[in-house]
């Protein structure tokens, strides 16, 4: 092809039609510049096509993620939403009468006000997003919003899921250890005979019922709205991370 142009040129040059071989010049340095711009149009589409195909790749593992930790989070929400049922329940026994209590009740919610949960989703997938180039292949704004500030919104929910783990660990559970049975089964907890049952009527218990209250209470009910955020940033990034 390149030879079939070179003799067009040289036979305009030699019979002596300059004009005709300059405008034969610009039309074919006209056609190589569209040649030139059609080729890298044909590249720029060929890497947006790989780029769009990474980009559903990192996208479907990014939704199964967060489908997984939207399930662990249903789990901490089950485990809160009973815990704060039976410490509300002993909470409006207070001040106890032990006359007239049933005692197999309160050994029921006790042993569920112990339960707590610190949730811990898998990061895997977005950390990878969120420290490499390939954050560039999201192509979604608000997705990349959300990516970007979701560490932030993890962190506010699991500082009061850690604060009353460990106001649990260190004050709760060492007094129900003192005064009861630390039980395995909801049953038991009160049934010991060697348990003095008058703990119930103190004030060290009324405030360990109260403390108790007011820390599962501020995990799911706190006026920040940090137990709203999360579970709308989960399923946010779940809607737009679903394979198309």
């Amino acid at each position: 092809m390149i030879k079939f142009f070179q003799k067009i040129r040289k036979n305009l040059l030699n019979e002596g039609k300059t004009s005709k071989y300059f405008k034969y010049a610009i039309g074919e340095i006209v056609l190589v510049v569209i040649g030139i711009l059609i080729a890298l149009q044909i590249n720029n589409w060929n890497t947006q096509r790989i780029e769009n195909q990474k980009e559903k790749l990192l996208l479907r593992e990014l939704h199964n993620e967060f489908v997984q930790n939207k399930i662990q989070l249903d789990s901490a929400i089950s485990i809160h939403t009973k815990t704060l049922k039976s410490i509300t329940y002993l909470k409006n026994k207070l001040p106890m009468n032990l006359k007239s209590e049933n005692l197999d009740s309160l050994s029921y919610h006790l042993y569920y006000s112990t339960y707590y949960f610190t949730y811990n989703p898998s990061k895997g997938i977005i950390n990878a997003i969120s420290n490499s180039a390939t954050f560039d292949l999201i192509s979604n704004d608000e997705l990349r919003k959300l990516i970007i500030s979701w560490d932030d919104v993890l962190a506010d929910y699991q500082e009061e899921e850690i604060n009353a783990r460990d106001n649990f660990n260190n004050h709760i559970k060492p007094f129900i250890k003192e005064h009861m049975y630390y039980a395995t089964s909801p049953k038991n907890m009160l049934s010991d005979a060697s348990i003095d049952l008058s703990f119930l009527k103190t004030l060290a218990f009324d405030n360990m019922v109260l403390d108790r209250y007011y820390d599962v209470t501020e995990i799911i009910e706190n006026e920040a709205g940090e137990f709203d955020q999360i579970i709308a940033t989960i399923n946010r990034i779940i809607e737009l991370s679903k394979p198309q």
